[in-house]
């Protein structure tokens, strides 16, 4: 009897954890594909893609939508939406995820930008309709060519952008404080807010300049913030989300 009582919780605890996985992807069809890139070096993020819907289908919970530009044709996929071939629409480039299967499409995409949603779209006959938590003065990201030059903050585990990076191993799983600007904040991913920091230092080029940081809370694009959180280095969170270092569970102040 205490044999099967000990079996019976263990598939208990099997059942739970993957629903919970399931619930916390938003998507069963999903098939991780194998990180190609840190996520923390995201080159051009500020840039937008602005053109006609040329190939549009749902399926998993996603709208996948192809936008041609310039001749050039680039995928997205955004939670469920309204969206018809023809309508012009803008989307930030959001996080990459390249060799990505859709199991229930049956389709792998070569490149592909998992986005919150549109920044605005041209809506005459298309029936367009943003997710509710979407917000694009809170989504769009600034210009990588801005000068930014923010005082690091005061007190007990401050430290900058670049410190973060240089002393992930012996700062992994313990608090810090971060004082920068937001740069870009894609919102309602994995049911959190990913926040872009920068505060004028590190390199560009190493992407060391930027630090994501995970919170409820939703500051705007250009506000400088305090954030308060746990560093944790190589961070994978699946999907292709995969992080050198990351602010976690942050608590945001203006």
């Amino acid at each position: 009897m205490k044999r099967w009582s000990y079996a019976a919780s263990i598939c208990s605890i099997a059942v739970i954890t993957t629903l919970f996985a399931i619930c916390a992807f938003g998507a069963t069809e999903i098939a991780a594909p194998k990180p190609t890139n840190d996520m923390n070096k995201t080159a051009d993020a500020s840039q937008i893609v602005t053109g006609n819907v040329v190939e549009t289908m749902d399926s998993g919970g996603y709208t996948y939508v192809c936008v041609e530009q310039n001749g050039k044709k680039t995928w997205f996929a955004a939670p469920q939406m309204a969206v018809k071939k023809g309508q012009v629409i803008s989307f930030d480039l959001g996080m990459e995820m390249k060799n990505f299967t859709s199991k229930t499409l049956n389709r792998t995409f070569d490149s592909i930008y998992f986005v919150n949603g549109p920044i605005n779209a041209s809506t005459a006959g298309a029936g367009f309709a943003a997710p509710a938590s979407y917000d694009a003065k809170k989504t769009a990201a600034s210009s990588t060519n801005e000068k930014i030059s923010v005082k690091k903050a005061a007190g007990k585990n401050a430290y900058t952008v670049a410190e973060i990076f240089a002393n992930k191993d012996s700062l992994n799983e313990k608090p810090a404080v971060l004082r920068g600007k937001v740069v870009k904040v894609s919102a309602g991913i994995m049911g959190k807010n990913w926040i872009h920091l920068q505060d004028g230092t590190g390199e560009a080029a190493k992407g060391t300049n930027d630090l994501i940081a995970t919170s409820q809370d939703n500051p705007a694009v250009g506000d400088i913030v305090t954030v308060k959180g746990t560093v944790f280095k190589d961070k994978d969170f699946g999907a292709g989300y995969k992080y050198s270092v990351i602010i976690e569970q942050a608590k945001v102040q203006r």
